[in-house]
């Protein structure tokens, strides 16, 4: 494993990886940490009380942090024949994706926990948000990324002063890697399926409470895009928390979308199978457009297999053509520019509906990333 550290120039990419990673997720990183310089200041200095730097952190995710954009996609309402459907555009959180939500809500709990050092796995995206999180709170930030992988984001992880340590393996091993090197050095684990997935489902779940305050109400139904399943398993998390306390006269039905044939939870939904089961790494081929959205180990594939059929949702595949056609459609009619990988959720509900159309309600689609 090779390290490169944030004094270090810009890495070298290995020239016979096999795809390049283009994930395509942009922010207003510059803006965010200018708007919000005196917290962080005082959130990031390490001599400051403790109490201070939370209290400051706290409004740093108050005010930046979730209470995205959603919007009615009236255009597309009229092409495909539904009575409402809502966009929930994750791509205005600061690094241009919905994983601001778990990286801050982590470096917080980190800072009040006292570690010095926080750890992750990513192939781009997630990495980007905690290390602008950690550099907000005062941590190190360690990112670990599979060799073979080139994503774009890698200068803005190393911008924000965390250090890249690169794996000989996938993703899930990388995972795997850093765990280990959480626990042997006393890190923050800010990986999915560890011991963090409450916090990380909790975190998720301000998804739901905010689309309950513009709605009013749950919606018939919720789609999201689908790799390791935290986002809808958190969403989950949200709607039932405000269907026990009666907030909502209902519980939205969860459906899932992902790549076509390359994901653990679409795979044992539509398999029937109890449990996610992982899927044949060597069979599964990455592509610029597909990537953010396949494993064959979802992390927290179960959790997102229960709150779908909890829910009476389902699951669907999407190729990479749909996910392109689909963008350029967002694009042109509704005049958001996202991740063609963000569209899976949308098309597993319009392709059902093109063949059993959905009665009169709400809808709403999570769409989680922004492209540059």
């Amino acid at each position: 494993m090779d390290e490169d550290r944030s004094t270090s120039k810009a890495m070298t990419v290995n020239p016979d990886a096999p795809y390049d990673l283009v994930d395509g997720a942009s922010g207003e990183i510059g803006a965010v940490r200018k708007d919000v310089e005196e917290k962080f200041q005082v959130a990031g200095d390490l001599t400051a009380p403790l109490s201070e730097r939370l209290e400051a952190f706290g409004d740093i995710i108050d005010s930046e942090i979730g209470d995205t954009n959603i919007a009615r996609a009236r255009n597309i309402e009229r092409e495909v024949g539904m009575r409402q459907l809502y966009l929930k555009f994750e791509g205005g959180n600061p690094t241009g994706t919905q994983k601001d939500r778990i990286a801050f809500a982590q470096v917080h709990d980190a800072m009040r926990r006292n570690f010095d050092t926080i750890t992750l796995a990513t192939c781009g995206n997630y990495g980007v948000a905690v290390a602008l999180a950690a550099s907000m709170g005062g941590l190190k930030c360690n990112v670990f990324i599979p060799a073979t992988y080139h994503t774009k984001r890698i200068k803005e992880i190393i911008d924000l002063g965390a250090r890249i340590m690169r794996v000989d393996g996938d993703y899930e091993y990388a995972v795997q890697v850093s765990r280990d090197w959480a626990h042997k050095n006393e890190w923050y684990d800010a990986n999915p399926g560890g011991d963090n997935t409450p916090l990380q489902l909790t975190a998720y779940g301000e998804i739901a409470h905010e689309i309950f305050d513009e709605l009013h109400d749950a919606p018939a139904l919720v789609a999201v895009p689908v790799s390791n399943g935290t986002t809808l398993a958190g969403i989950y998390k949200g709607f039932l928390s405000l269907y026990r306390r009666g907030k909502t006269s209902r519980m939205p039905r969860l459906v899932a979308g992902s790549s076509y044939g390359k994901n653990p939870i679409v795979a044992a939904f539509l398999n029937e199978l109890e449990t996610c089961r992982d899927l044949e790494p060597e069979r599964l081929r990455e592509t610029p457009v597909n990537e953010p959205l396949i494993n064959w180990h979802s992390l927290d594939g179960d959790h997102a297999l229960g709150a779908i059929r909890e829910t009476r949702g389902w699951a669907a595949n999407a190729s990479d053509k749909a996910m392109l056609q689909y963008a350029r459609v967002i694009r042109d009619k509704e005049g958001m520019h996202v991740l063609p990988a963000s569209m899976a959720g949308l098309i597993a509900l319009l392709e059902k509906h093109q063949k059993d159309p959905m009665p009169r309600d709400r809808y709403v689609v999570v769409l989680t990333g922004k492209k540059t």
